[in-house]
């Protein structure tokens, strides 16, 4: 089913970009029970800690994530980066006529026959928040750092390209047509779905669990919202390679790793949850590294993305003696 998004001149000024921790539980639960996923998850699969076959409430979880998903799953984020307690707490509160209606059409119940939420909804949160302490939290500085990097990344864009730029390279099922932004189905190509910002703008989300598919909210109760596969998702479960044995005792360990990190562009931010040391510690580094013409450093307002140079990459590609 293709969607179409409508926009405003209001809604096309309040375009944004978040992260959801919630979202990504959600997402990473749909694949740990065999429903949807791609091979680039296979590594995660294996490493996850099985889930409690006794928790309450999997059998409902399981219900509600086994096709279609319900809108209430997925709050559009309020803030850039919430925790996710924030996002349960916007789960517990959501709307009653809201809830009955989702709930009603996964599960293919009348919505006189819905269960309560007061009673539903503090159950899913708390279930969900076990999930996200075995499934997420683990993994959560990695996966942000790759979340944030492209974010950074599209920043970019939109500062270069505008708003039709951004749209273009986010995926090859979206399309930016004469005001209004198309996200293409495959399965149903034929069938439309239309979703009017009506004002409140459109929420971007960087996903690693969605990945490699784009997912629009097609029932917004405000703004929009598409997950979109986030950049560098392909490496994030791969084991890290050793450090080149020639360059760490010249270099050091920790400018080896942060040149190692930064064949593609990375935050300062994203660098010092990747490795593991203080952003501050990694800026020093990074001074050194450019002084020495191994890193650049692109600055676009607040943002700056640094990539190892030429000359840096030419190091890694030598064999050791």
């Amino acid at each position: 089913m293709a969607v179409e998004i409508r926009f405003t001149a209001a809604s096309i000024a309040r375009v944004r970009f978040a992260l959801s921790p919630l979202g990504e539980t959600v997402l990473a639960l749909r694949i740990l029970l065999g429903t949807g996923g791609h091979a680039v998850h296979q590594p995660w699969v294996r490493r996850a800690r099985p889930l409690p076959a006794d928790d309450p409430e999997l059998p409902l979880l399981r219900a509600l994530i086994a096709g279609p998903m319900p809108s209430f799953l997925f709050p559009v984020p309020q803030e850039r980066l919430p925790s996710m307690a924030a996002e349960l707490d916007v789960l517990r509160a959501t709307e009653e006529t809201f809830f009955r209606q989702e709930y009603g059409a996964v599960l293919g119940v009348p919505v006189e026959d819905t269960p309560d939420p007061a009673t539903v909804l503090p159950r899913l949160a708390e279930a969900l928040h076990r999930c996200h302490e075995l499934l997420i939290a683990p993994h959560w500085g990695r996966m942000r750092a790759v979340l944030e990097a492209d974010v950074g990344r599209r920043a970019l864009t939109l500062v270069d390209g505008g708003v039709q730029a951004l749209f273009d390279e986010l995926h090859r099922d979206i399309a930016w047509d004469d005001g209004q932004l198309v996200v293409h189905g495959r399965r149903t190509p034929h069938a439309v779905c239309t979703v009017d910002t009506g004002g409140h703008g459109l929420v971007l989300l960087p996903s690693v669990f969605n990945w490699p598919n784009v997912g629009v909210d097609k029932s917004p109760i405000a703004a929009a919202s598409i997950r979109y596969p986030a950049v560098g998702v392909g490496l994030l479960w791969e084991q890290p390679a050793p450090v080149q044995s020639g360059l760490a005792p010249v270099l050091g360990h920790t400018r080896t790793a942060l040149l190692a990190a930064l064949a593609e562009p990375l935050s300062t931010a994203a660098l010092a949850d990747r490795l593991g040391v203080t952003p501050s510690a990694v800026s020093q580094h990074l001074g050194a590294l450019r002084g020495a013409d191994l890193v650049s450093t692109r600055r676009k307002g607040r943002t700056a993305l640094h990539l190892r140079t030429e000359r840096a990459t030419h190091l890694f590609d030598t064999p050791s003696p």
